[in-house]
């Protein structure tokens, strides 16, 4: 199969009426200030009507950014399964990987010594918050563990007699 892309009118591309892969509105801005930062870098794949195989949060940054036209690659030859086999395909392939999080975590902090918008990268900010602490395995004092015996009451109520209990003193 021969490859090459061609750039194409956004307004020209239709979008598969039944892809079961959705974008939200956070996602759409992700991807369209990707674009702004790195460039149109991954083309929209299309069949031979300008139907979208894959690439429709692209094409939805696309015209968030007003872009008249975008990158494409035209798939030429698939079967209607095939296509539509491969619109699935492409989305759970990609959800399939997983992370190596000590190569992630040294990129990461490469990225900060660079001053780099880690916003960019798509990880939500309490997630970029987690891969970039480093664990403490190291005992807490006491103090900081606090009194075990100090605990605050838990209180249930018995849903036959409405009576309460504090959970800390029953056996």
């Amino acid at each position: 199969m021969n490859l090459s892309i061609s750039y194409k009118l956004t307004e020209d591309l239709f979008p598969y009426a039944m892809n079961s892969r959705t974008h939200s509105d956070e996602q759409v801005a992700q991807i369209a200030a990707s674009i702004m930062e790195f460039g149109f870098t991954n083309p929209i794949l299309v069949d031979e009507k300008n139907s979208i195989v894959a690439g429709h949060g692209r094409l939805l940054a696309a015209k968030r950014l007003k872009l008249p036209e975008v990158p494409t690659i035209e798939l030429i030859g698939l079967s209607e399964a095939q296509r539509k086999a491969y619109v699935i395909a492409d989305n759970k392939l990609a959800l399939n990987a997983g992370w190596d999080n000590e190569a992630l975590f040294t990129e990461l902090k490469r990225l900060q010594e660079f001053d780099f918008n880690l916003d960019l990268l798509g990880f939500e900010t309490d997630e970029l918050s987690l891969l970039l602490n480093e664990v403490d395995f190291e005992p807490a004092s006491e103090a900081d563990q606090g009194q075990l015996d100090e605990l605050d009451p838990k209180w249930v109520t018995c849903p036959h007699c409405d009576s309460q209990f504090d959970m800390r003193e029953v056996e």
